[in-house]
């Protein structure tokens, strides 16, 4: 099992409305393909106005597969502009949990 976790910084006072897009439309077009999240987060204490998500995937390989999935759905194609001028940095990070993690 790996783990993406992917975080971005938004525009200033943008995240309610990032969240509010995401929660009416996106989220459900993610799960359809990606599947398992492990959680959505936004910061309290430290760097302000950040997301970030983690899901879960067997492998490289079926993370890949996954992400071209959402990629080609017209649905997602059409919600992405809709949060991206929300966003103004991005960052993604591949994660293998330890053999004693509780994920693991």
């Amino acid at each position: 099992m790996i783990y993406e976790q992917r975080t971005y910084r938004l525009r200033n006072g943008a995240v309610p409305e990032y969240l509010r897009l995401v929660a009416g439309e996106g989220i459900a077009i993610q799960r359809r393909h990606l599947g398992n999240l492990v959680g959505y987060f936004s910061t309290e204490i430290g760097p302000l106005n950040e997301i970030t998500h983690i899901w879960a995937f067997v492998d490289l390989e079926d993370r890949a597969r996954r992400r071209a999935a959402l990629m080609a759905d017209p649905a997602w194609v059409a919600f992405l502009p809709r949060i991206a001028s929300l966003i103004e940095e991005g960052s993604n990070r591949i994660l293998s949990p330890a053999a004693f993690s509780p994920l693991a």
